[in-house]
């Protein structure tokens, strides 16, 4: 979009809103009355893999409990299908059983190091994620994370947000001819990208149409970002949205992704935060993403149950 083009969409833009604002200021506090009378927000609930991970279970096995668990979706790790393909599986074996149970893979999670600042590690990075997208595209699914992987720790240079830009918005290309966009994702213990502002901005400088964010509780807060400051993104920009809890008890700079625990048996702010996520016009999937030791020594099919139990008990909570 050129200087001028853009120009002209905020005039235009603002001249619009400042017209809806004049004819339909009497009916704001009515709108408002009727969003909070309107009941239980009807989310998409999904199970990350993350959360039973040490089972070590095999991705067909976890789709049966997650799907008689009674979830809308799975988000499973991009190495659990390339574990099931290896073993002689096969994606359209997989789309099918998926089909068969009505469950959707509403993304995935991978790391290919679509940011770092190496060239040839770039570019190896580039070919992971088509490889990884074509897989979930096989799969039906149109999303997967694209976390800051490889530019995440302190030995890495701090890359400067209009380059990360630049690099989302040739991986959104790519995602695009993939039919697979990739959301950007918050790691909070991160030396990039570990801020909503960071995110936001970097997802904005791509000039891209189909940017996007993927928020997770745990990361905002262990990253400080201010919850409230969800109210400032649209619900376009968040497609899905990672649900856990932590406590207050470990000092934040010193949390690790251990530490979560089933929304609602920690600290954090639930009830503003869904409340904050829904002011956007959000309906889209709440997935839950826990990497907790504790969870990991208990059977898969309790801690997919539980986990979906508390985030329902906690969406009641927040909207009752």
């Amino acid at each position: 979009m050129s200087l001028i083009s853009r120009r002209g969409f905020l005039s235009t833009g603002l001249a619009a809103t400042a017209a809806a604002g004049l004819t339909q200021g009497s009916s704001v506090l009515a709108k408002d009355a009727g969003a909070k009378s309107s009941g239980v927000p009807k989310f998409r609930y999904c199970f990350n893999t993350s959360c039973v991970r040490k089972a070590k279970r095999p991705l067909p096995e976890l789709i049966d409990m997650v799907a008689d668990a009674g979830y809308d979706g799975i988000e499973p790790w991009i190495g659990e299908i390339e574990t099931y393909v290896n073993s002689g599986g096969t994606l359209a074996d997989l789309r099918k059983r998926l089909d068969d149970h009505g469950l959707q893979v509403e993304s995935a999670i991978g790391f290919p190091r679509w940011g770092v600042n190496d060239d040839a590690d770039r570019k190896a990075g580039f070919e992971q994620a088509k490889r990884e997208m074509d897989m979930l595209k096989q799969l039906g699914s149109s999303r997967i994370a694209a976390p800051p992987a490889g530019i995440n720790r302190g030995d890495y240079d701090l890359i400067e947000l209009d380059v990360l830009a630049e690099r989302y918005a040739a991986l959104l290309d790519l995602g695009v001819s993939m039919d697979v966009i990739p959301q950007l994702e918050i790691w909070g213990s991160s030396r990039n990208l570990s801020k909503l502002p960071q995110a936001a901005y970097v997802a904005m400088a791509a000039n891209h149409p189909h940017a996007a964010i993927l928020p997770d509780i745990y990361h905002l807060y262990r990253g400080g970002s201010d919850f409230n400051s969800l109210r400032l993104l649209s619900c376009e920009a968040i497609n899905i949205f990672h649900v856990n809890d932590y406590p207050l008890s470990i000092p934040r700079e010193e949390m690790k992704d251990s530490d979560r625990v089933y929304p609602g048996d920690g600290d954090a702010p639930m009830k503003s935060i869904l409340q904050a996520l829904h002011s956007t016009g959000f309906s889209g999937v709440l997935s839950l993403e826990l990497f907790n030791e504790t969870y990991f020594a208990q059977p898969p099919v309790e801690v997919i149950q539980t986990g979906l139990a508390k985030m329902k008990a906690s969406v009641e909570r927040a909207f009752a």
